[in-house]
């Protein structure tokens, strides 16, 4: 079953009043519940067998009138900015354990410049930079799990 598939349905758990969805295709089992506002999703594949749980989506409200509500990045009481994780999953800070980490602090950093991945489902998501600034911590250790809206990094803003 395609990553696509899977999102829809738990779009359709989420949006359309459903409870619970189960597809079942060969060895490939997936059962999507929805559970006190949260999205279980839990398959049957040989690789994977542990329970993910995602959040579910956040009920219609008005849009936000702020432009870090609907980002990753979100201001700290220092002046310091917050980049979060928009997904859950495992927090890698180099592309392979040889090599060096996309940053660290110190480094200055512009947008679009790689500063982490995110794995989720063996699919290894880059995670860019929407600020300059420079990287003043690291929130997260290397493959430790993070969690959607998760802080990752404090940038000082330039």
């Amino acid at each position: 079953m395609e990553l696509k598939e899977i999102k829809e349905l738990i779009k359709l758990v989420s949006e359309a009043g459903v409870s619970e969805v189960a597809v079942e295709r060969g060895d490939f089992k997936i059962a999507i519940k929805k559970i006190e506002e949260k999205i279980m999703v839990q398959s049957t594949v040989p690789v994977m067998q542990a329970p993910v749980v995602m959040p579910a989506a956040a009920p219609v409200a008005p849009p936000p009138t702020t432009p870090a509500a609907t980002s990753p990045v979100a201001e700290h009481s220092s002046n310091l900015v917050t980049i979060k994780s928009p997904m859950i999953g495992t927090f890698y800070k180099s592309s392979t354990p040889d090599k060096p980490a996309f940053v660290s602090v110190g480094d200055e950093i512009k947008p679009g410049k790689v500063l982490c991945i995110v794995e989720a489902m063996k699919l290894f998501n880059e995670i860019e930079s929407e600020i300059s600034g420079r990287i003043v911590k690291v929130l997260v250790e290397n493959a430790s799990p993070v969690e959607y809206d998760q802080p990752l990094f404090l940038v000082e803003p330039m």
